[in-house]
């Protein structure tokens, strides 16, 4: 529970309304609230930390000058947003940020009509408040429409498609320009550059003091001094270069102390006043107020639990993460070959690959918050012989759908995906969870899908996708580790070849549980209760490469097993049941299959135990679905014997 008593300003606040009642003088004090609220909570609940603490002035301020819910902010991307769910009436349970069962870590308009858009995904503000404002417009209200964008959303191509269109439409729009000069990882690219030389510009600050010292010797300068303070913000709109801003047809204003709120009161106050298009430039300081957050903002971007008294420290953990084998993997093949190129999206920690950035820096490419550019970048290189990885979580790469199928499927090109954060994530929620990439990729020809069970497995992909496979690789692996149940010793190098067949870990006469991925040990673990308990007595099956699916192997195995459930932590539809079924259909053979995976319904956030429970994923879950899938038959199946782990 939160003790309102440490937070006498904060605990008036239900909704805006109250704030817009406080003094000028009581918005400092409630911004420092804030910042110490913002430490405790997140200190025992985790979340995103560094953008949030530089983002609370620009809140009180947003909400102080404008009328939501009546005026629209639509933030991108949600994670610049706790204080702003602190000040529109969720104050209360923000104690549940991101918890089973609590409120989302995003917007989202399920839960507050203060949410104007769902935004988990970036650059998407400009678009969705430009329909905001035309459908505005179209029925004759009358209203503000503003989208909050941090650089780093700047480098997603979206956000120039939503700028081209807006400045055209002369639309009265207002964009806010949160530039903290940090995405989830620096910024990077000619934006980022331009950005930069104009927070540098020196001819302001060279002005501004030249016209002080010349009032200094006029009479009355105290007054002349005050209506100058009072043009701070016309001057560098003239005389900073936003020129690219304006040609695109916004009126620029900027850049401005985001961390000042009586500068950011003055500016709200005027561009309120202002019709059409306009961007605010805003600086602000990534985890402002609290020094182990300023001190490390990238990685303190997003945290874990935390003692605020120390701040987030690097767990050490007796087992490193998929992400961290793939990429030491990728290092070790890349020290040997040349060929290799390295490419995330905006994600160089998240994915692993510091390690490969310091050893390789020209062949390791981080190209900001484009995904579609990624992939079209990576069909690119290996049009002219180059092997390129593209590292790229499952949630985002659905974004570049398009270029996946048209750039490199259907030319055939060698690019392999690292597909990372591959089924549930946890606590980011439905924006975040990998939930379809089996289904949407599964589809596309040319295609290889592979699914490692562990780490040892994903090495042995990898290696295999580099030099034994033609075309384009998807390797799908989860966030974290590998349950302890399958660890196994590295397989020599000798048996790479083999990463596209199945392999039987468990053999049993009574029916056959496919699965493939971390969900294999818990498959394991039901099939070994269910033969202690209950005589029942099961296969295994990793799948291991759903695309193109070992056809010779499964039929073999529809001859011997007439049962089958497939287990899958992606959607039903499309998935790997779904390949499963089409396979003995397409071929009249005799088999039940009977399937369980993620439902058409978008999962909620919250700790992956729980999210797995609800869905029917968890160990208890697969079990109950077994017994009831094979019931005990009087009449015993004349399965043969396997080898464990031997190919099929």
């Amino acid at each position: 529970m939160i003790d309102l008593s440490q937070y006498p300003l904060l605990s008036r606040i239900d909704s805006p309304v109250d704030l817009k009642r406080m003094q000028a003088d009581e918005l400092e004090l409630l911004a420092d609230e804030m910042r110490r609220f913002l430490i405790d909570v997140v200190s025992r609940t985790g979340g995103h930390l560094g953008s949030n603490l530089g983002a609370v002035e620009l809140t009180i301020a947003l909400h102080y000058i404008y009328n939501a819910p009546r005026d629209l902010i639509v933030w991108d991307v949600g994670a610049q947003a706790y204080p702003h769910k602190i000040l529109t009436g969720r104050m209360k349970r923000f104690d549940t940020n991101r918890q089973y069962g609590g409120i989302s870590g995003f917007p989202y308009r399920d839960e507050s009509e203060y949410d104007t858009f769902c935004v988990g995904h970036s650059s998407t503000s400009i678009s969705a408040a430009l329909g905001m404002a035309i459908a505005r417009d179209r029925m004759g209200e009358k209203h503000k429409v503003i989208a909050v964008i941090g650089d780093g959303g700047l480098t997603g191509g979206l956000a120039y498609e939503g700028f081209n269109n807006a400045g055209a439409s002369e639309a009265d729009v207002t964009v806010i320009l949160n530039d903290n000069r940090m995405a989830i990882s620096p910024s990077v690219g000619a934006m980022s550059q331009y950005l930069s030389a104009i927070r540098s510009d020196p001819r302001f600050e060279k002005l501004k003091d030249g016209m002080w010292q010349f009032t200094a010797r006029l009479p009355k300068s105290d007054k002349f001094r005050k209506a100058l303070h009072g043009v701070d913000a016309g001057l560098r709109a003239m005389l900073v270069p936003g020129l690219w801003f304006e040609r695109l047809g916004f009126r620029y204003a900027g850049p401005i102390d985001g961390n000042n709120l009586s500068e950011l009161l003055k500016m709200l106050e005027w561009v309120k006043s202002v019709s059409g298009p306009v961007l605010v430039h805003v600086l602000t300081q990534k985890g402002k107020g609290y020094p182990p957050a300023e001190e490390a903002s990238t990685r303190l971007h997003g945290v874990g639990k935390f003692d605020p008294q120390v701040g987030p420290v690097r767990s050490r953990k007796s087992q490193k993460s998929f992400s961290a084998h793939f990429s030491d993997e990728l290092l070790k093949i890349a020290e040997k070959d040349e060929r290799i190129i390295a490419i995330t999206p905006a994600m160089i920690e998240g994915s692993a690959l510091g390690k490969f950035q310091e050893s390789f820096p020209d062949r390791c490419f981080d190209v900001g918050i484009a995904e579609q550019h990624a992939v079209t970048f990576a069909a690119g290189l290996a049009t002219r012989g180059l092997i390129p990885v593209a590292m790229i979580y499952s949630t985002f790469l659905q974004r570049a759908y398009d270029q996946v199928i048209h750039d490199v499927a259907l030319q055939k090109l060698h690019v392999i995906f690292g597909v990372d954060r591959a089924g549930l994530v946890g606590e980011d929620g439905p924006t975040h969870h990998g939930a379809f990439d089996i289904s949407y990729l599964r589809n596309v020809p040319h295609i290889t899908l592979l699914i490692p069970r562990d780490q040892a497995q994903m090495r042995l992909m990898l290696r295999a996708a580099v030099y034994d496979i033609d075309g384009p690789v998807a390797i799908r692996f989860p966030r974290g580790t590998s349950p302890k149940y399958l660890k196994i010793p590295d397989i020599a190098p000798e048996l790479t070849r083999d990463v596209t067949s199945p392999q039987l870990l468990r053999d049993g006469a009574d029916g056959l549980i496919i699965s493939s991925g971390i969900l294999l040990a818990d498959c394991l673990n039901a099939a070994d209760e269910l033969a202690e308990k209950e005589g029942l007595d099961l296969a295994v099956l990793d799948l291991r490469c759903v695309k193109p699916l070992d056809t010779e192997a499964l039929r073999d195995l529809a001859h011997h097993h007439k049962r089958w459930l497939s287990v899958e932590e992606n959607a039903l539809m499309g998935g790997m049941g779904s390949a499963l079924l089409e396979f003995i259909n397409d071929r009249g053979l005799k088999v039940e299959v009977r399937r369980i995976g993620l439902p058409d319904r978008f999962v909620t956030h919250g700790d992956r135990d729980s999210l797995l429970s609800e869905v029917g994923l968890d160990r208890k879950s697969i079990r109950q679905a077994a017994r009831k899938c094979f019931k005990k038959s009087s009449k015993r199946a004349s399965g043969r014997v396997y080898k464990v782990g031997s190919k099929v």
